[in-house]
């Protein structure tokens, strides 16, 4: 199913969810300062690209906290919204389910993506 899911959501939907982390890491990398957020925001545009078959576990310390807050001002609300909202639509159906399902866990990775690790 992993392979068979990975290619089903690049093609309805997936390509655009990954552009849009792509195009969020390419704006933080202007400055030297967000360079390492833009990095992140790389890693977690390949998840989007091809969400099944990956889990994603939460952890880090004070250091992922402030990033975070700051990930969340500035850029992780617009992408939080864009999957909860095609998640939504997606689990109108019972086919679109699983992929909805994927949506919404890119939206909590989307609020918070520092201190979290793709297995």
């Amino acid at each position: 199913m992993g392979c068979l899911g990975n290619l089903l959501w690049f093609l309805f939907g997936g390509a655009l969810s990954g552009l849009s982390w792509c195009l969020a890491g390419c704006l933080w990398c202007i400055s030297i300062i967000g360079i390492p957020v833009g990095m992140q925001c790389f890693k977690l545009a390949s998840l989007s690209f091809f969400p099944f078959g990956k889990e994603v576990r939460y952890g880090g310390g004070a250091g992922s906290f402030l990033l975070n807050l700051l990930w969340l001002i500035l850029s992780g609300l617009p992408l939080a919204i864009e999957h909860a909202v095609f998640g939504g639509i997606l689990c109108v159906t019972i086919v679109g389910i699983p992929f909805g399902l994927q949506h919404f866990k890119l939206a909590k990775l989307a609020l918070m993506p520092f201190g979290a690790d793709v297995v």
